[in-house]
């Protein structure tokens, strides 16, 4: 979770420069292109833990919302769990994205008590209530958790079957994909649903497209290092253009 500047900050507190372990289910497109220049050693574990079965990912649009929910209540009804993550928790007069707070209210409402509980987890809560809703949900005591993508690493639960995400087209493919990895940790078969409007950036439909077609973390990386460029390697920029005259990374990697 560390940025660029972070860690250059860390490295510059050692008297010796220490040695380096980078590790990464998806590479953003500056690590990618490090591993393209050559400055880092590589090892690739490209299979499922034993017990594992690949996740099974769609796209839907808004106007599919009541067959999401019916498929909500058929995994529920099984006993499984669902992660539900919005880009915001709240209105935003810049950006029309659906947003948590009215999430929870349209949830709520499709799923009532006493059937259904649910949890809710995003930045804004003190960690004391994070950890508490963050307990419920492991306890089997919800069923359901409307999130932000503050629950994109660090949680392990392998009864969640299914990964929700709402305006899906406004993610990065290497967030969507870490997001993912949220489900398919149990030995039933998981799923992860893209939720979007009808209308589409040409950026937006190519990562919606190769979420459904792939799993393969390093396939997405490199297809988002083509989207987003490498960013600056000498300088803290994560992705955009890389300031080569001739050379491309993507284009050219036998070279």
């Amino acid at each position: 979770r560390f940025g660029v500047e972070q860690r250059s900050k860390l490295w510059r507190k050692n008297m010796i420069p220490p040695h380096i372990l980078v590790m990464t289910a998806t590479p953003i497109p500056r690590t990618l292109a490090m591993t393209l220049y050559g400055d880092l050693d590589i090892s690739v574990i490209d299979e499922l833990p034993v017990g594992r079965i690949p996740i099974k990912t769609m796209h839907l649009h808004e106007s599919q919302r009541l067959r999401m929910f019916g498929f909500m209540r058929e995994e529920i009804a099984k006993g499984r769990q669902i992660y539900i993550v919005y880009p915001l928790i709240k209105e935003s007069e810049k950006l029309d994205l659906l947003y948590l707070e009215a999430g929870i209210e349209a949830i709520s409402k499709e799923f009532p008590l006493p059937d259904y509980r649910i949890s809710i987890v995003h930045g804004k809560l003190s960690p004391k209530d994070k950890e508490f809703e963050m307990q419920r949900f492991v306890k089997g005591e919800t069923q359901i958790m409307v999130a932000t993508t503050v629950i994109e690493v660090g949680v392990n639960i392998p009864n969640a079957s299914v990964m929700i995400i709402e305006n899906s087209e406004r993610f990065g493919l290497s967030q969507l994909h870490q997001l993912r990895g949220r489900v398919g940790r149990g030995a039933e078969q998981s799923y992860c649903i893209l939720m979007s409007g009808i209308k589409l950036s040409r950026e937006g439909k190519i990562r919606l497209e190769t979420m459904v077609r792939t799993t393969d973390g390093f396939e997405i990386s490199e297809i988002d290092l083509q989207l987003r460029g490498p960013g600056n390697i000498g300088v803290p920029h994560q992705s955009g253009t890389l300031d080569l005259k001739i050379a491309n990374l993507t284009e050219d990697q036998q070279i």
